[in-house]
């Protein structure tokens, strides 16, 4: 197993839902966006979109800092190297594909 396994799991189970998703674009067209502002703007229950922002929080895929009576919530988009980083390894440079189908009937 390589070391950066579980961190990679851990991101991609961190995103793994769409209204995760969501909140994140979110947060990309709203830097500094607070967490009552999101639940306005998901359409989703308080404990809802607070149990999403924990579980990306958790992953470190976003941070959440306390301004007063409320938080606010950004992105942290380097948390996601290491995801990145193993997709763009899954991904053959072109003209080396081992093992792709070909169309071709075989003769």
């Amino acid at each position: 197993m390589h070391e950066n396994d579980d961190t990679i799991a851990d991101l991609a189970k961190a995103l793994a839902h769409p209204m995760r998703l969501r909140i994140l674009r979110l947060l990309q067209a709203t830097p500094g966006c607070i967490g009552g502002d999101i639940v306005g703007a998901v359409g989703l229950a308080q404990s809802t979109v607070s149990e999403h922002l924990r579980i990306l929080k958790a992953a470190s895929v976003i941070t959440g800092e306390i301004s007063g009576p409320r938080i606010c919530y950004a992105l942290n988009p380097a948390a996601l190297d290491p995801l990145a980083r193993f997709i763009g390894a899954l991904t053959p440079p072109d003209g080396d594909a081992c093992c792709v189908p070909n169309d071709e009937e075989p003769t």
